[in-house]
C-alpha cells in the first residue's frame, strides 16, 4: 500500500526512539525482507537486498569504490518506516559473483555502461517505477551517470564525498595529493617497477594486480590498499576499515578501482558536468567534507553550479570516509526530508 500523508507526517523527522544515543546520527541496525540474486548477463549475478517498509518510497543506494560493495551501515542512513531501501553489489564486488579477485577474471564486461544498464534491470526486476538515488564517492560518479540517462526514473539524489572520476581527479588522488601524504605516497609509487614511476600509476598497479603470481598481486593489492588508507585517515583517533584486513576484499577492490580509474570510468571527460542540467526538476543535496583532500570540493561545488535546484552542503572539518564526524548526521538529514515528500508523488 502507498504511505499516506499521515504517515509521511509522522515519520518525515527522525523519530528519536529509534536511535541510541551513540549513534544518533544513524537509524539502528536493521536486516533485509528480502534478498536475492539478479542474473544480468555476461556471466554476471548481481546480490541484492531490500530493507525498511516493502510499500514504502523506494530509495536505491549505490556503494563506493568501485568494488567496495554494499555495508549494512547504509541500511541505516534511511527511515526504515519510511523508505523501501535497495541495496546491491556491483559487478565483481561484495556477494556479487564472479568475484573480482578469482584467478583470471574477465573485467571486460565490467564497466560503467554495464553498471548503469544493471540498474535499470534492478529496478523493473523489482518493480520499482522511480526511486530516490543515494550514493557516495565512486557511488556519485555511478549515480549521476545513471540519473543523467534516467532522469524520468529519479525522485531525489543524495551524494556525498562527490567525484566525478575526470582525468584529472584520477591524477589528483594518485599523484597531486601527495604532497599531502609525501611519505605513504613515497611508499605508494614505489610499489611498481621502477621504469613505470613517472608514467601511469593506475596502469603500473592494474598489470600488478593481475599479474598470475598470488605473490605479485597481493603485494600490489596490499600496497594500493595502503594508499587508499592513508588518504582517509586524516583525524588522529581514525580507525581503518576492518574490511582492509582481508586478503579477498583488497584484491578485487584494487582490481575493480584501477580498472575503472585508468578508464576514466568510460567517460568523456567533464561529461557528468556538462549533462548535469538534464537532471534539472530533480532535487538533490550534495554533501562534502572541506578538507577532503582525496576528492577535493571544488568538484561538488562545480556540480552544484550546473545542476538547477541542487544543494551543496559543505561540512567543517577533514576527511573523505562517511564515518567521519557530521556526515551520517547530514546524509540522514537529507533523507529524512526527502522522506516528507508523500510517496507515490502527487
Amino acid at each position: 500500500m502507498p504511505l499516506t500523508r499521515e504517515q509521511v507526517s509522522r515519520y518525515g523527522t527522525r523519530n528519536r526512539q529509534w536511535a541510541p544515543e551513540q549513534m544518533a546520527d544513524l537509524y539502528p541496525p536493521i536486516d533485509p525482507y528480502r534478498t536475492g540474486f539478479l542474473d544480468v548477463g555476461d556471466g554476471h549475478r548481481l546480490y541484492w537486498e531490500t530493507c525498511g517498509n516493502p510499500s514504502g518510497k523506494p530509495a536505491l543506494v549505490l556503494h563506493g569504490g568501485p568494488g567496495s560493495g554494499c555495508t549494512p551501515t547504509a541500511r541505516r542512513q534511511f527511515n526504515p518506516e519510511i523508505y523501501r531501501i535497495v541495496l546491491f553489489d556491483q559487478r565483481g564486488a561484495g556477494r556479487s559473483t564472479p568475484h573480482a579477485s578469482e584467478p583470471a577474471i574477465d573485467l571486460s564486461a565490467n564497466t560503467t555502461v554495464h553498471l548503469v544498464a544493471d540498474i535499470e534491470r534492478l529496478r523493473k526486476h523489482l518493480g520499482i517505477d522511480r526511486w530516490m538515488v543515494l550514493g557516495g564517492s565512486w557511488g556519485s560518479t555511478l549515480a549521476l551517470a545513471y540519473a543523467e540517462l534516467h532522469p524520468d526514473r529519479v525522485t531525489e539524489m543524495v551524494l556525498f564525498s562527490i567525484a566525478t572520476t575526470t582525468a584529472w581527479e584520477v591524477d589528483w588522488i594518485t599523484r597531486g595529493v601527495g604532497i599531502f601524504f609525501p611519505e605513504a605516497w613515497a611508499r605508494f609509487r614505489d610499489g611498481v617497477p621502477a621504469g613505470e614511476r613517472e608514467s601511469s600509476l593506475v596502469d603500473a598497479y592494474h598489470h600488478l594486480l593481475m599479474n598470475p603470481d598470488s605473490a605479485i598481486h597481493e603485494r600490489a593489492a596490499r600496497d594500493w590498499c595502503d594508499w587508499e588508507m592513508a588518504l582517509v585517515a586524516t583525524h588522529p583517533n581514525h580507525k581503518p576499515h576492518p574490511r582492509y584486513r582481508d586478503a579477498k576484499f583488497r584484491l578485487g577492490f584494487a582490481r575493480l578501482v584501477t580498472h575503472y580509474w585508468r578508464h576514466c570510468a568510460w567517460l568523456e571527460d567533464g561529461c557528468l558536468l556538462r549533462n548535469a542540467g538534464r537532471l534539472s526538476g530533480i532535487p538533490g543535496t550534495l554533501i562534502h567534507v572541506r578538507l577532503d583532500v582525496g576528492t577535493p570540493v571544488v568538484t561538488a561545488w562545480r556540480l552544484s553550479r550546473h545542476w538547477p535546484g541542487s544543494e551543496l552542503v559543505l561540512v567543517a572539518g577533514a576527511g573523505h570516509d562517511a564515518r567521519d564526524t557530521g556526515m551520517n548526521e547530514r546524509i540522514v538529514a537529507a533523507t529524512d526530508r526527502y522522506a516528507a515528500t508523500p510517496w507515490p508523488p502527487g
